[in-house]
């Protein structure tokens, strides 16, 4: 379980360090820097695949990215990390090398930052004997079975050793770690409008994890009822939307779903939807699901949800907490407060962090000095 999250001149996270637990809520008001901390979790994931220096260019690259508040001096790198009951993972970002040399034509890919420093270890905090891997520009070193190190050179800047030397003989907790960030799952506004993905009849397999555009909805509600919890899924409906139940119709293997509703003398179709009820169903699946991954972040799922539909959402939250970490974000207090009312309920413990902005920097609610903070060290260039 991730029990720190780090990040460092991304956006208005000009240094912020949260601590994590089983079930985490991120609140605070617009614009004060939820969607930022969203993104940087996205972008360590990103990491994880090879895509974060990718994902950086597609926003405008690492100048766009950067702190841009008032500072002693300008920003030049961006650094993100997490550190849990296992392992910790740092990477820090920096502007590209300029082009040199006689002959040397001037590189298009300008936007590309350049990953100067990364480090994993082992346990909360890193330190020096807690190294596992530790890369310098080019050259990574990776710990041996004996205790020493293994020297690797090349390795280009624009790649993540996550992807590179993520090798079960030569660094297995490398390797660990790297499926252990591939197995984050996250959810951001799925479409539920007139012409949503998950409106129309799709062919049916197997789906035991929602995709993020909802498409396979009804493949997915379909593997929960075979595979996974059908009686959490009929409750969860229920409790919804009273004395209502899910099918899924197989039309020559495309599926389709279909709402029986109280009251109706037919059910209604995923095109007759509100966004609402949609909406709801998507989150059904996606938190039922029968391959839980060890961290969900969802960002702000009360979107387009009518009020009495947050409690029965903040109790699909709960039961997902007991296979998976949750980082919920989100701008509704009623869903807050639903979550929290149901968390005692459920005895199960919430962490929540309201975030602020001052002098255009987020910071943490509350937090009156730096021994508030989690306990964090970056790596130095």
């Amino acid at each position: 379980m991730i029990r720190t999250l780090a990040v460092e001149n991304y956006r208005s996270l000009r240094k912020l360090t949260v601590p994590l637990d089983r079930l985490n809520v991120i609140t605070g008001a617009n614009g004060t820097g939820k969607s930022s901390l969203y993104r940087a979790l996205r972008l360590l994931a990103d990491a994880g695949r090879g895509g974060a220096v990718t994902a950086l260019a597609r926003e405008g690259g690492l100048q766009s990215a950067l702190w841009a508040g008032k500072a002693k001096a300008e920003a030049t790198s961006m650094r993100l990390g997490f550190a849990g009951d296992e392992f910790g993972y740092a990477v820090d970002f920096g502007h590209p090398m300029p082009t040199s040399g006689v002959g040397a034509a001037p590189s298009l890919f300008n936007l590309d930052p350049e990953i100067k420093r990364e480090c994993t270890w082992a346990g909360p905090v890193l330190r020096p004997a807690t190294l596992l891997c530790d890369r310098a520009g080019p050259a990574v070193r990776t710990r041996t079975a004996d205790g020493g190190w293994h020297r690797t050179q090349g390795i280009r800047p624009y790649d993540s050793m996550l992807s590179e030397l993520a090798d079960p003989q030569l660094a297995p907790d490398l390797l660990r770690l790297r499926e252990l960030i591939r197995s984050w799952r996250f959810y951001d506004h799925v479409r539920t409008d007139a012409d949503a993905p998950a409106r129309a009849a799709r062919i049916g397999t197997r789906t035991p994890v929602l995709g993020h555009d909802g498409a396979d909805l009804a493949a997915a509600l379909q593997t929960i009822r075979e595979i996974g919890d059908a009686d959490a899924l009929d409750a969860a409906v229920d409790d919804a939307f009273p004395g209502s139940r899910v099918r899924i119709l197989d039309n020559s293997g495309r599926f389709e779903l279909r709402l029986h509703q109280a009251g109706l003398t037919r059910p209604l179709g995923a095109a007759e939807l509100s966004d609402g009820t949609l909406r709801y169903l998507l989150w059904a699946a996606a938190l039922l699901t029968p391959r839980p991954p060890s961290l969900l972040v969802l960002n702000e799922p009360e979107t387009s949800l009518h009020p009495d539909l947050l409690r029965p959402l903040a109790d699909l939250i709960l039961t997902a907490t007991k296979d998976t970490q949750i980082v919920l974000v989100t701008h509704a207090g009623p869903l807050a407060e639903a979550v929290a009312k149901g968390a005692r309920r459920h005895r199960v413990d919430v962490n929540s962090t309201e975030l602020v902005k001052q002098s255009g920097e987020t910071t943490v609610a509350g937090r009156e000095s730096l021994l508030d903070e989690p306990l964090w060290y970056w790596p130095k260039r």
